[in-house]
């Protein structure tokens, strides 16, 4: 029954009322009016990392020989680097928290307005059109230029490896005379002006990095993120959400190739009153609103802490009531609530 009340809720998004009563939404039975949810605070954990990939030069041996390159290696290397962690809110239904406005002769709206998950956004008024965070696009790896492109007929036909390098090196030291002279102003042909000259330089800038390149090898990084899940119930204590390798990466939480990454989330809203049951049996009249609580979500591991930050967490919260008198025929509330808290953003009367 409830996918029939989400149903009905896209159908009600904005909707308009002649009356209306609160009440609790009750799965298997569907009155006469609008449901909407409540939202709850989901955890979106967002772990950048970066896959660096070494791979040497053809000519890596002559590094030193012929470019007095030192510490150049040999031999491909891959590994990873975890570059940050950062939490966003996100609003989910919390089917607990389903409730339906009823039509009632003595109570007045003009209009109801839900998020496409049935979380009420408005009571008479448009509420701002709600952006949710956009996904970073990756930026694509620099294209890497063919070495080959730049060598003369001589280097081609160089009978020997040795002798390849030797000539290359010739033509690296070459191309760095060429910058200097024009970076000096000393240069046969001259470029007319700062463009140009920026451009000539950026050319050598590419031939030099790629002829070097073929000494000291290059190293491509890619940077990836891995995205968790969690919904706080309660207050967390060093819960593992993933590992982290430097060979393998971000791992599952229960793969010990890795360190593992905790999560820790206290609760630090204020107490509630301890007259719990009084407040159960208090009728809700009205329309009901969550009172977000507060929570410091801490992320660490490998030695370090990577996020730490008070963030509005519904669940440690309560709800409390708009009650029926502000929406009578004689007042004209407007309301705008918050999608992620369920809290109040705004309201005023006429």
């Amino acid at each position: 029954m409830i996918r029939k009340g989400i149903l009905i809720m896209g159908l009600l998004s904005a909707w308009n009322l002649h009356a209306q009563d609160i009440a609790h939404y009750t799965p298997g039975t569907l009155e006469e009016g609008i449901v909407y949810y409540l939202p709850k605070t989901q955890l979106e954990i967002k772990i950048k990392a970066t896959k660096v990939t070494y791979t040497p030069g053809e000519l890596c041996q002559y590094a030193n020989r012929y470019l007095r390159l030192q510490g150049i290696s040999a031999q491909p290397n891959e590994h990873w680097e975890l570059q940050s962690i950062q939490v966003n809110t996100i609003g989910i239904p919390d089917v607990q928290k389903a409730y339906s406005i009823k039509l009632k002769d003595k109570m007045v709206t003009s209009q109801v307005e839900l998020m496409k998950d049935g979380i009420i956004r408005s009571i008479n008024t448009t509420a701002p059109k709600f952006l949710t965070p956009t996904e970073e696009p990756v930026a694509a790896p620099p294209k890497r230029t063919d070495p080959r492109n730049y060598m003369t007929e001589e280097i081609l036909l160089a009978g020997s490896t040795n002798k390849k390098a030797e000539l290359i090196a010739k033509e690296i030291y070459s191309i760095r005379e060429s910058k200097n002279s024009l970076t000096r102003g000393q240069a046969d042909y001259m470029p007319q002006d700062g463009a140009a000259l920026k451009l000539m330089l950026n050319n050598l800038e590419e031939q030099e990095k790629a002829l070097t390149e073929m000494f000291s090898g290059f190293t491509e990084q890619v940077e990836k993120t891995f995205t968790f899940y969690l919904e706080p119930e309660k207050v967390i204590t060093d819960q593992i959400i993933c590992r982290f390798s430097k060979k393998l990466g971000v791992l599952k939480e229960n793969d010990m190739a890795g360190q593992p990454i905790y999560l820790n989330v206290t609760n630090d809203s204020p107490i509630p009153p301890a007259n719990e049951e009084a407040k159960a049996k208090k009728k809700l009249e009205g329309v009901i609103y969550n009172i977000p609580g507060k929570g410091k979500v801490t992320i660490k591991g490998l030695g370090k802490t990577y996020y730490s930050k008070d963030l509005p967490i519904t669940q440690f919260g309560e709800t409390e009531v708009l009650t029926n008198n502000l929406f009578n025929k004689k007042v004209n509330t407007r309301v705008i609530f918050n999608p992620i808290t369920g809290g109040i953003e705004k309201i005023d009367k006429d």
